[in-house]
């Protein structure tokens, strides 16, 4: 052969090796999107036979429940009636889907309304939603809990939460950030306060609490004038 080969033996050669790299790779590319496709058809088939029936099964446990949280019926709520489950038995039997998560939000609500505050805290950290109107009701609430608890820490970061997630709802959010400059004095920081003392009346000035803010403002602005003479 010449030291130079003719364009159509170089072209062979050139063909022979890309059909043996890619008889190299054909069965593990194979292989893998075999595997693709076994994983996919496995995560819809779970989905569909596994996931939606706990789901819907989830959900059809806790519709009285539901009633019973509209008629504020708190007992009845987290225990159920004898024949239908409460939300605990949601909570327990259907970890993982929405109606279990819901289910810690009418437990929280539930224990705060009857002064068990431990659970309410326990249950009202273990639910989350994107729902913002909701997620604010449920951070006020534990901020509720934990003042109960004198933890008010807890409680300060839980009302401002609160009052940062859905400002579209003045009344509420005023509410919380209220409560949550009114804890900030008790715990002796009044510089913090008036912060949110200042911030209430900018974001919502038009709320009942939006109006108070000045006389809080004006207080802690002279108890500071007198602090510095």
């Amino acid at each position: 052969m010449s030291e130079k080969q003719a364009p159509e033996v170089v072209s062979q050669e050139a063909a022979h090796k890309v059909e043996s790299s890619f008889a190299k790779i054909q069965k593990p590319l194979l292989g893998a999107i075999v595997a693709v496709l076994v994983i996919g058809g496995g995560w819809f088939a779970y989905q569909e036979y596994v996931v939606k029936p706990k789901e819907e099964k989830a959900a059809e446990a806790l519709f009285k429940a539901e009633q019973y949280f509209a008629m504020d019926s708190s007992r009845l709520v987290l225990n159920g009636d004898g024949q239908n489950k409460g939300v605990l038995n949601v909570i327990s039997n259907f970890g993982g889907t929405k109606a279990a998560n819901l289910a810690h939000y009418y437990a929280g609500i539930s224990y705060l309304k009857m002064g068990e505050f431990e659970n309410a805290v326990k249950h009202l950290k273990d639910f989350s939603t994107d729902a913002k109107q909701v997620q604010l009701l449920a951070s006020g609430c534990l901020g509720d809990a934990y003042a109960e608890l004198n933890k008010k820490e807890e409680a300060i970061e839980a009302y401002k939460k609160a009052a940062n997630t859905f400002a579209e709802d003045e009344t509420n959010s005023s509410e919380y950030l209220f409560r949550a400059a009114l804890l900030l004095e008790t715990t002796g920081k009044n510089a913090e306060a008036l912060e949110l003392y200042k911030e209430l009346k900018t974001k919502f000035p038009k709320t009942d609490k939006g109006f108070q803010a000045d006389k809080y403002i004006y207080r802690l602005n002279i108890e500071k004038n007198d602090l510095a003479e």
